[in-house]
């Protein structure tokens, strides 16, 4: 194998014609510059230089070796101003996925913050909804997921959670419902209510359940959405009521009205989730940072 940093030496005698002109540019002794050519053309097994005058030229083993020695020069040189742009965080590239509800109200304004920040950072985004991201997050496919767990879920094995906001969720009710007219409802004056359900099976059907069973019943589900803008049309057909959380109320259908719940107030959490064992890198680190500024500052819809 041949020593990268004796071919930079080839290269140096090769450009100046002389092995003093080299050391003197190198900072090395004439000795040294000669024992690093002694050492290279015996890896090579071939002579690389001959004597011309007061001085030295390459032979044509020489020329041959000290072009590759120039090209390998200007890719260590691109690979340590890449490796700075990296470390600086003007480039590199963040793979994140999220779900449906998490990409409008916080990922689009956190990768248009990050883009602001730094230009020069290319982000892939996926959604991951109904898949579960986190065996992606732990074999490092994905940096960066977001993902719904209880607040008091047990810690994940190889993962970081780091909390974005409570989701809270809400009542969504036909217009001319008879609880439309409150301001506040308690979770148990929908105990009665037919149900539009509007979740997967998972961390979010299960806080609702939960909640749902801390005020002592469990809902009567006659339609089944799995999707938010859906479950409203059915709600505003009068087919039932339905629990949707803030996050997946940004248009709010005409025909239903949307009412804060108490008694208890069912809440999802949604975290960030990334490998513990990920490279703090500035693109990821920015890219965390935006999310948490977005979700710190993203307010709940205004009750309709």
């Amino acid at each position: 194998m041949l020593d990268v940093r004796r071919l930079q030496v080839l290269r140096a005698v090769v450009a100046s014609g002389s092995v003093s002109a080299a050391a003197r540019q190198l900072g090395y002794t004439p000795s040294a510059v000669s024992q690093q050519l002694a050492v290279l053309e015996r890896e090579a097994a071939v002579q690389l230089l001959e004597r011309s005058g007061r001085g030295v030229r390459p032979t044509e083993a020489g020329r041959v070796l000290s072009g590759y020695a120039a090209a390998i020069g200007e890719q260590v040189a691109e690979a340590e101003a890449a490796l700075a742009d990296l470390r600086a965080g003007r480039a590199g590239r963040v793979v994140l996925r999220y779900f449906a509800t998490a990409g409008a109200s916080l990922v689009a304004p956190a990768v248009a913050r990050l883009r602001r920040e730094l230009p020069g950072v290319g982000v892939d985004l996926r959604m991951a909804d109904p898949e579960d991201p986190l065996p992606q997050v732990r074999d490092g496919r994905v940096d960066l997921a977001l993902v719904v767990r209880a607040a008091d879920a047990p810690p994940i094995d190889g993962i970081r959670l780091v909390h974005l906001r409570d989701d809270a969720y809400r009542a969504v009710l036909p217009a001319g419902h008879p609880l439309a007219g409150r301001r506040v409802l308690d979770l148990a004056d929908l105990a009665d209510e037919p149900w539009v359900g509007s979740e997967w099976p998972g961390p979010c059907r299960e806080a609702v359940s939960a909640a749902c069973a801390a005020a002592g019943f469990s809902p009567r589900v006659v339609v089944e959405s799995e999707d938010y803008a859906t479950a409203q049309g059915f709600v505003a057909a009068g087919l039932g009521v339905s629990l949707l959380p803030e996050t997946g109320l940004g248009g709010v259908h005409r025909g239903v009205r949307v009412r804060p719940v108490r008694r208890p107030r069912p809440v999802r959490v949604i975290w960030a989730a990334v490998r513990e064992s990920a490279p703090d890198t500035p693109a990821l680190r920015a890219l965390l940072a935006a999310l948490q500024a977005t979700a710190a500052a993203t307010p709940p819809p205004a009750p309709r």
